[in-house]
């Protein structure tokens, strides 16, 4: 079942297609994501990481291009904590031996709108393909 096929209703999560999918609907609430916050989300899709971690798989995903700074990164954690789409784990994985080090997850609101806006950057870019704007294919 993919994420669309998830929903909310005044009791919690519904599963099926006839609903509206909640990540469209967490999606419209936040609208589009900066670049920066994207990455961040980007970045704790597959596992959890402490600050410098994201930062490295930020710059080591793009190739260099994009390096946040320190404080732009920790504002970006700061909103994402405040608007629900990230939390701060609890626990540490076995590897961490610095206590100092605050690890961050997705939550599953956080991969509903990182969901819907990649799904709006597809759709973006499909466009850009149909104008002649994009002409060979790019693979992730």
């Amino acid at each position: 079942m993919a994420c669309g096929d998830i929903s909310y209703d005044d009791r919690g999560l519904l599963w099926g297609a006839e609903t509206v999918s909640a990540a469209q609907s967490n999606a419209e609430a936040f609208g589009p994501l900066t670049p920066a916050m994207f990455h961040v989300l980007l970045a704790l899709a597959s596992e959890d990481l402490h600050g410098y971690a994201i930062l490295k798989e930020v710059e080591l995903r793009t190739g260099g291009k994009v390096r946040l700074s320190t404080g732009t990164l920790y504002g970006i954690i700061k909103r994402l904590l405040n608007d629900g789409l990230i939390v701060e784990m609890r626990s540490r994985p076995s590897k961490s031996n610095d206590e100092r080090r605050r690890y961050y997850g997705m939550t599953l609101k956080g991969r509903q709108v990182a969901s819907a806006e990649a799904e709006r950057m597809d759709e973006m870019v499909a466009a850009a393909r149909s104008r002649n704007l994009l002409k060979k294919t790019r693979l992730a």
